[in-house]
């Protein structure tokens, strides 16, 4: 890793001056699979930590996490984990397309990112951010970047002034092949800022 930490502080004054006062960042490692997409689902559009609840939750309730075990219980089992109604329907499909095979996690090692992508696509309530979040960490893509992520936007705007979505695009292009790295400090820097490390 720090290889390319040295790397792209040597192209990104930026980036090196967050590395240099603020030290290198977490980089998450998820397991592959169901209950890590499980995860990420929960964490669509709240904080950290209430994703993190709802997750411990499910697995003290329900043990080992597995997609017979979602598909077949009730709503208000999963409710009472604290977990939104709109949530339970996209838990259960994701379960509905794993037990169908429709979705094979244990296949995604030899498969293109275009063809993970269209795959996960297809589960209710996943997009591009959760997508992206799966490769990242659960995949390890070295990559990637979620400019569809609030803290990554809104630290690009306040550090690089970018306005627009192209003007994201068009920075980050200069950090690949370490994009993935790249997302993960500029996460840090977002989490020190604010003291939530």
């Amino acid at each position: 890793m720090q290889e390319a930490i040295d790397y792209l502080s040597k192209k990104d004054k930026t980036i090196n001056f967050i590395v240099s006062n603020f030290g290198n960042p977490i980089v998450l490692n998820r397991p592959e699979g169901f209950s890590s997409m499980c995860h990420i689902i929960l964490e669509q559009q709240v904080s950290i930590a209430s994703a993190k609840a709802s997750y411990d939750k499910l697995q003290n309730y329900f043990g080992e996490l597995t997609a017979f075990k979602i598909l077949n219980c009730a709503d208000h089992e999963l409710k009472s984990c604290g977990i939104s109604r709109q949530k339970i329907i996209y838990l259960k499909d994701l379960a509905l397309k794993i037990f169908s095979k429709e979705i094979e996690f244990e296949s995604f090692k030899s498969k293109s990112e275009q063809e993970i992508r269209n795959e996960l696509i297809t589960i209710k309530g996943v997009g591009t951010w959760s997508i992206e979040v799966y490769l990242m960490f659960c995949l390890q893509r070295p990559d990637i970047i979620p400019l569809g992520d609030i803290a990554v936007k809104n630290t690009l705007k306040e550090l690089y002034y970018c306005e627009n979505y192209n003007n994201m695009v068009s920075l980050s292009e200069n950090w690949k092949p370490y994009r993935t790295l790249a997302t993960c400090i500029i996460w840090h820097y977002y989490l020190k800022k604010r003291n939530k490390i």
